[in-house]
């Protein structure tokens, strides 16, 4: 990618909008400088901050806007922060002014749930996307033409790219400004932000899981529920289709409707995610626990693992440790 220097850079505040999602460009942007000479380094960007109305309504407060649309139009970068109502529609102006910046070229990117903005303006069809993990399936469900991977921090796509919540914002702001500007810079920026430079795109967002419900399985609740319970067993696409009454294909529709993934790929996920459980909350020995999980040997139960959560099961255990019971971590150490 082409170095973006003294770009402009565009945060887009719609009513509604995230009010940690909208500093965080602005932190992390408005701190870059390029130059070794402090006293002679000059701002990486001109951030810039717009809304429709050149007024946004954050449930906290409300902002005034220096600019409106006309600035997408004058980007180099736009960046669009989560807003707290995804069901709300977007504007008209928003969608069209997204859809000419991408069309000449302008980078874009979303904080969160920002994802829905991008998604309605039809940006991410066909692309691989992410956003919060609570969002996910809502946006997979809405927009199937969206590849959504929800276990990881960022993505990039090149000039199209998202992030999960919150944090992962901070993680995409310097993965941008990094690509731009270098390791250094970045690295400037994260020790103001007192926040570590390196924590990959591929790396998992930490998940909290809860068993399917009538709600969110919709017609698939009692097979979900039906694999939640037999994990340990070996279960094939037939025998899913079997249990759900259903065709194979009608099955696979129903899954990418209602879960935004396949049978197979769901079935693995509640493996990882109860292997995950065990790591977090039992001494077991990683063998115990892939049978335990319903894998059918510790390497590949270490394979999938890697490949769901973006790290191994030793290193979630060490990362979770205080999860523990006291007594299970005095058993766990003389045994």
């Amino acid at each position: 990618m082409a170095m973006h220097r003294a770009a402009v850079l565009a945060v887009l505040a719609m009513d509604g909008v995230v009010p940690f999602d909208l500093a965080t460009p602005g932190e992390v942007f408005g701190r870059a400088r390029i130059g070794r000479d402090p006293a002679r380094a000059r701002a990486a960007y001109d951030v810039r901050i717009c809304a429709p109305k050149r007024r946004a309504e954050t449930g906290l407060f409300e902002l005034r806007a220096p600019y409106d649309l006309d600035e997408l139009g004058r980007a180099d970068t736009i960046v669009v922060p989560g807003v707290a109502d995804v069901s709300k529609p977007v504007p008209r102006a928003v969608l069209e002014a997204l859809q000419k910046a991408s069309a000449r070229g302008a980078r874009i990117a979303s904080i969160c749930s920002g994802a829905f903005i991008l998604a309605a303006a039809g940006l991410l069809d066909g692309r691989r996307a992410t956003t919060h993990w609570l969002a996910a399936s809502e946006l997979a469900r809405r927009y199937p033409a969206i590849h959504v991977d929800p276990h990881v921090l960022y993505v990039d796509e090149g000039n199209v790219l998202t992030s999960a919540g919150a944090a992962a914002g901070l993680d995409l702001c310097l993965h941008i400004v990094r690509t731009d500007h270098g390791a250094s810079v970045a690295a400037a920026v994260a020790k103001l932000a007192v926040m570590p430079l390196e924590r990959a795109g591929g790396q998992s967002q930490f998940i909290v899981h809860e068993p399917p419900s009538a709600e969110e399985g919709a017609s698939l609740e009692p097979v979900l529920r039906w694999l939640a319970e037999n994990l340990q067993e070996k279960v094939s696409l037939d025998d899913i289709a079997r249990r759900a009454g259903m065709s194979l294909r009608t099955l696979s529709r129903r899954f990418r409707e209602q879960t935004g993934t396949t049978p197979l790929g769901w079935l693995l996920r509640a493996r990882v995610r109860h292997a995950q459980q065990l790591l977090e909350t039992t001494p077991s020995s990683i063998e115990r626990i892939a049978t335990s999980a319903g894998f059918g040997s510790a390497t590949t139960f270490r394979l999938r693992f890697q490949r769901v959560v973006g790290t191994s099961p030793r290193a979630y255990r060490n990362a979770f440790r205080g999860a523990v019971p006291e007594h299970d971590v005095r058993a766990r150490r003389s045994a």
